[in-house]
């Protein structure tokens, strides 16, 4: 039997934006700039769930730069915020095949939503760029709440915004690619589904079945086919 579903949502790097090959090209500017060799793309990938500081650390300890001060920290930190506000969109996609199901769902007049921990104003300009801005019906960042991800906090944001009350969470989808996305999304009661292609460390692929997702998508194909033809959802 078919599940309602009034919305989907979705994490936003590794989920439904390809966005690594911005950050490897910003590690490998500043990288050159030091003087340094940079760390390869599938180590910067898998650090990017992670976060600027993550992959700034990388790129420090890549070149035996260890003894670093936290002040040096947040100013690696900065620059590469910096860096990518000011290029946020050279080489940044929409997973391949998650196009149609944005476009499925909008004609079938389901809204679409992003819920993610990355700050709202880089957030905006990067869906501004990509041109999705004006198609994504809720968009909720760390910034709106006082709890991010893992809590559910967002994900009842999010809720609020779509208007759907916190009682009918369950026709709700949340798709990512983080723990704290299935954590997340499964204490506000939704369906989750975890996106095992995304920017998942190699320590963690063992362990993916027991993360409570409702179901894996091994590819942003295999999402598509869940999501629109597998006949688990029903958005009529």
């Amino acid at each position: 039997m078919s599940q309602f579903v009034k919305a989907v949502l979705f994490d936003l790097d590794g989920t439904l934006i390809d966005t690594a090959a911005d950050f490897v090209r910003i590690i490998g500017k500043m990288s050159r700039e030091n003087g340094w060799q940079a760390p390869s793309e599938v180590e910067i990938r898998e650090q990017v769930s992670a976060g600027a500081s993550a992959m700034v650390q990388l790129m420090l300890r890549h070149n035996q730069q260890t003894d670093f001060s936290e002040e040096t920290l947040l100013e690696f930190r900065q620059q590469f915020l910096d860096d990518y506000e000011a290029d946020i969109c050279v080489d940044s996609h929409v997973f391949d095949t998650l196009e149609d199901v944005l476009s499925a769902l909008e004609k079938k007049g389901v809204p679409w939503g992003i819920v993610t921990n990355k700050p709202r104003y880089l957030s905006e300009l990067l869906l501004e760029k990509m041109q999705l801005d004006t198609r994504c019906a809720v968009l909720v960042c760390p910034d709106d709440v006082s709890r991010p991800k893992p809590d559910p906090e967002p994900m009842y944001a999010a809720l609020e915004k779509l208007g759907i009350p916190r009682g009918a969470a369950a026709s709700v989808i949340y798709v990512g690619d983080h723990i704290r996305d299935i954590e997340a999304g499964n204490a506000a009661g939704m369906p989750t589904i975890l996106a095992a292609y995304g920017y998942i460390p190699p320590e963690d692929q063992n362990n993916l079945k027991k993360w409570g997702a409702d179901y894996i998508a091994e590819t942003p194909e295999q999402l598509n086919k869940l999501l629109l033809s597998s006949g688990k959802f029903d958005y009529l």
